[in-house]
């Protein structure tokens, strides 16, 4: 089990664990001690790069449970390098993580999804009274 209370374990057979190992392909952006940035396989915009933490943390609330200082830092620093790097901070873009099935998470590791290269629409789209 996940250090956080009610999350389940970790998967080592998960396509990011996988990717993370070499096992799996990807194009990768960005790679350095704490992150793993790549297009994603289904881009959802025209930049749509997912950054993964090293580490097997399955949700945000497990990484900011259990990772070290350190790892926190330098995933969220990278985050930021990898936004700069693709030029995204000059026109904007979004950043989203997602948490359980009605959060959308389809994959059981960490990451943080980066949007960009168009203008986004609503975050959440609104309900019909």
């Amino acid at each position: 089990m996940s250090a956080v209370t009610g999350l389940p374990p970790y998967d080592e057979s998960n396509i990011f664990a996988r990717i993370l190992r070499g096992e799996i392909p990807s194009r990768r952006v960005h790679e350095d001690e704490f992150a793993v940035a790549f297009h994603d396989i289904n881009p959802q915009a025209p930049v749509h790069v997912l950054v993964i933490p090293r580490g097997a943390y399955v949700s945000l609330a497990d990484f900011a449970a259990s990772a070290s200082d350190a790892e926190i830092a330098g995933f969220w620093r990278a985050v930021g390098r990898v936004a700069k790097e693709l030029g995204l901070e000059a026109h904007g873009y979004r950043a989203l993580t997602n948490m359980g099935q009605e959060g959308g998470q389809e994959v059981p590791h960490f990451h943080v999804h980066l949007f960009g290269g168009r203008m986004l629409g609503r975050m959440v789209p609104g309900q019909a009274a």
